[in-house]
């Protein structure tokens, strides 16, 4: 059998560049003079899948019980032994392939709805595109066959992210796509550490729990009764990292010498297809319990919801909800954790520590498509103190508040600028869009920079911040203005008042005189301008 946890199967690359493939417990070799800094496969997803495949198994079988624990295994890390020894009573449960429980597949052996092993990947066309003959820009039949260490990596992917699939086969227990946040810390580069940052506490689940842990290993809680598979009920909490809504069997083949359609590595079983029946896993009532996804609540009164990427991907104009907490839009529990009791207690006296980094992606679906891959990197600034520390998070606050009412006001001046009052344009129309995100690419760089200034000394830098940010927020959005709607020689006359009037509208309300100005100046604690005399019609000789 290919078993997860004694096999070498995960591809790494070490700080030397060398690339090996390694067992889980090898992340921590040779950790002190040529560490592991990251995964080595050649997709995106299967990078990121990886990160949450290792942090989920820290989580459940080496779990810090308290934080002083998790600091003493951050400056002195395991041996590849430790893990190994906390690994074993989990192993039956990362079987790949065999005739027992197989890792994230149906109990049951299946014999119908076979599918090309291709299928198990986001972006292969379905079987009515292929009908059809419509796959242009995704061709069928890219990837025939895969090698079992890309077949785990894939059915993980899959089981974690699973997005709408037709009737009865469910989403993954986070939804469709989750948006994943993880920490990476900067004075470390070893894949153990970002790992470790991460791991939530807890204690390992007992022999009697394993099931309800790792559903594949009794028959499975299917829904075709609307059963729902809720935590601490009919479910392990650390089933958070091990859900399983699609109900697959693999179909392997041995094939000597052949190699795998996506990592090309050599392995003389090979994946081929899989067979799948509807009406998995139905997850309910998870949010927030996946500590690597943030959450949202809909509606007052409504539950909790995992938050997904949007089109656009994600910008600084998110860093509400996803680091700093809003009344209905709330960060992962592994962040919060992070930023409120691990980051303050690794500082070492007055020498401060270089600043994390904070990831944040995921697969955007419209149903069961994939749009496309949201992957972004940002730096994570933080105070000395947790009381400076609310200041720099009101501070992002108001930054971020601001900039999307500029960019609002901005899309809107644009629209009258250039298309009359009775046009039917809508202002998510694919130029307004453009103008936006341009808006916020723009914006971003100095974001940080003003975020990370202040996150020195919040106390005394409070108004500057917010002047040199309203300074920027004009210099983008005019130049943009005057980009999207110029007015040349040869603008019609019409056409130039129409651009003179949203430039007015525009310059108002970044100045202040306007309703929304005056709701700009308030985020930013700028004193209003003064009002302009008003005209009483009467001529006064100079």
């Amino acid at each position: 059998m290919f078993d997860l946890i004694k096999t070498s199967w995960i591809p790494i690359r070490r700080r030397s560049e060398k690339t090996e493939i390694i067992r889980p417990s090898q992340i921590v070799e040779n950790i002190e003079t040529d560490p592991v800094v990251d995964f080595d496969w050649p997709r995106v997803d299967f990078q990121i899948a990886s990160i949450e495949f290792l942090i989920g198994l820290l989580a459940t079988a080496f779990p810090p019980a308290t934080e002083r624990k998790w600091r003493t295994l951050w400056r002195t890390p395991p041996t590849p032994e430790d893990l190994e020894a906390a690994f074993e009573p989990m192993r039956k449960a990362f079987n790949l392939d065999g005739s027992g429980p197989r890792f994230l597949q149906d109990f049951e052996p299946l014999s119908n709805g076979s599918e090309p092993i291709e299928r198990l990947l986001f972006e292969a066309p379905g079987e009515q595109t292929i009908k059809k003959n419509m796959d242009l820009l995704n061709h069928r039949n890219r990837v025939q066959r895969m090698g079992r260490p890309a077949a785990a990596i894939a059915l993980y992917t899959m089981q974690s992210w699973a997005p709408s699939g037709g009737k009865g086969n469910r989403t993954g227990l986070r939804g469709g796509g989750p948006l994943i946040t993880f920490v990476t810390p900067s004075d470390h580069d070893a894949l153990w550490h970002r790992c470790w940052a991460n791991v939530p506490l807890g204690t390992p689940p007992s022999e009697a729990d394993l099931p309800k842990v790792f559903p594949w290993l009794v028959p499975t809680l299917t829904s075709e009764k609307n059963l729902e598979i809720l935590p601490d009920l009919n479910a392990h909490p650390l089933q958070a990292w091990w859900g399983m809504p699609r109900r697959i069997r693999f179909n392997f083949e041995e094939q000597p010498n052949a190699r795998c359609d996506i990592t090309d590595e050599p392995d003389d079983v090979q994946a081929t297809g899989w067979c799948q029946r509807p009406y998995g896993a139905n997850y309910n009532y998870w949010a927030p319990r996946h500590p690597l996804t943030p959450t949202y609540r809909p509606g007052k009164d409504k539950e909790l919801l995992f938050q997904h990427p949007q089109p656009g991907g994600i910008r600084y104009r998110h860093w509400l909800g996803l680091v700093v907490p809003t009344e209905t839009s709330f960060e992962a529990p592994a962040i919060r954790t992070w930023i409120n009791d691990r980051q303050p207690d690794l500082d070492d006296g007055d020498t401060p520590r270089p600043m994390d980094r904070f990831f944040a992606g995921g697969a955007d679906f419209d149903n069961m498509k994939l749009r496309s891959f949201a992957e972004s990197h940002f730096p994570l600034p933080r105070a000395a103190t947790p009381e400076d520390q609310l200041l720099v998070d009101d501070m992002a606050r108001r930054l971020v508040q601001a900039s999307t009412l500029v960019a609002d006001t901005l899309r809107s001046t644009v629209r009258a600028a250039l298309f009359s009052a009775g046009a039917t344009v809508k202002l998510d129309a694919s130029l307004f869009t453009c103008l936006r995100e341009e808006f916020w690419n723009r914006t971003e760089p100095a974001f940080f920079e003003h975020l990370t200034q202040y996150s020195q000394n919040p106390t005394a830098a409070q108004d500057q911040t917010c002047h040199d940010w309203l300074a920027d927020l004009r210099r983008v959005a005019l130049d943009l203005f005057d980009e999207y709607a110029p007015a040349t020689p040869d603008t019609d006359i019409q056409e130039c008042i129409q651009i003179g009037n949203g430039r007015r509208w525009l310059i108002s309300t970044l100045y202040g005189h306007s309703k929304d100005g005056k709701q700009l100046f308030e985020f930013l604690k700028q004193p209003l301008p003064p009002k302009a005399p008003k005209k009483n019609g009467t001529n006064h000789a100079s």
